[in-house]
């Protein structure tokens, strides 16, 4: 079984007095490992110490047996899917994988039928000799996946590799990573919720550069649980509701809205509800907030 072990791992940036990751310690193991957080938690710096495009201020890391400090060593290991990445809009989908094969040390005699199994995985084979600008946002993205995996790494590590796809896409490109996902460790970074609960049971979660959980997805619901509620309240007094509790649902129905919503107090008539990732999300958000306050 392949593991990654952090270890007390911090980065402070010049000029910045909060550090963008702050004391962070947990194991990676083989298979797909959701890391969750909104946008300004540290995923990102998290995932470029990983990859080695940046340093750590303190702590350690070591990947599959390799300390991070040993760069040749660790890129060997990993395949990459940043969230913005491009190809050259002219080359055929075929000349680029062909390109990037070679610049991972694909060996020679290996690159076409490797090429030819990538494509196939990620449905791409009818496009093999289409120009990168003809494919769609969905496409870019599988091939951004079979690109990642050239050098059949031990490691995938993927940002927000769902953002701007359409439901169908966002589906396609989720069985997937979980299919890649059998003999290897793939880290998927995001913020969209649904990505985690379809994907992986195992996630962690980074507020304000810190690890405020690590664990299964079914232990932070149980977290949750019996924090959530649901009532029907007229619509003119939604506002007002809302300056009480937070909202995770809200639906109109004539003049009274259904809402879903966090609280400690509930109102008599509320019923308590099983809260759904997404709630339990926003519950560990919450108290973490409150924590600091």
């Amino acid at each position: 079984m392949e593991i990654i072990k952090i270890h007390n791992l911090t980065k402070r940036y010049p000029g910045k007095s909060r550090p963008a990751l702050n004391d962070i310690s947990l194991e990676i193991q083989s298979g797909l490992f959701g890391l969750l957080g909104k946008n300004g938690a540290g995923k990102s710096t998290l995932l470029k110490i990983l990859t080695t495009l940046d340093q750590a201020t303190s702590g350690s890391i070591e990947m599959c047996g390799i300390p991070i400090k040993s760069k040749a060593a660790i890129r060997n290991q990993i395949g990459y899917l940043p969230q913005n990445f491009g190809f050259y809009p002219n080359m055929t989908v075929v000349d680029a994988m062909t390109y990037l094969a070679i610049l991972a040390n694909v060996p020679s005699h290996q690159r076409v039928e490797r090429i030819n199994q990538l494509l196939d995985a990620v449905n791409l084979s009818r496009q093999s000799k289409s120009k990168i600008k003809s494919l769609s946002g969905g496409m870019l993205q599988r091939l951004g996946i079979a690109q990642a995996l050239v050098n059949n790494p031990k490691v995938l590590i993927i940002d927000e590799p769902t953002a701007g796809l359409d439901p169908e896409e966002r589906i396609r490109l989720r069985n997937l990573l979980t299919d890649f996902a059998r003999d290897r460790i793939i880290i998927l970074s995001t913020h969209i919720v649904s990505d985690i609960e379809a994907t992986t049971n195992t996630i962690g979660v980074l507020d304000g550069g810190r690890l405020i959980f690590h664990g299964s997805t079914i232990q932070l619901i149980r977290e949750a649980t019996n924090h959530f509620f649901e009532a029907k309240i007229p619509s003119a007094d939604l506002t007002d509701f809302k300056s009480n509790y937070r909202l995770s649902e809200q639906i109109s129905e004539g003049s009274m809205i259904k809402v879903r919503f966090l609280s400690n107090n509930p109102l008599s008539n509320a019923t308590p509800v099983s809260p759904t990732l997404e709630e339990a999300y926003l519950y560990l958000q919450t108290q973490h907030e409150e924590g600091l306050q």
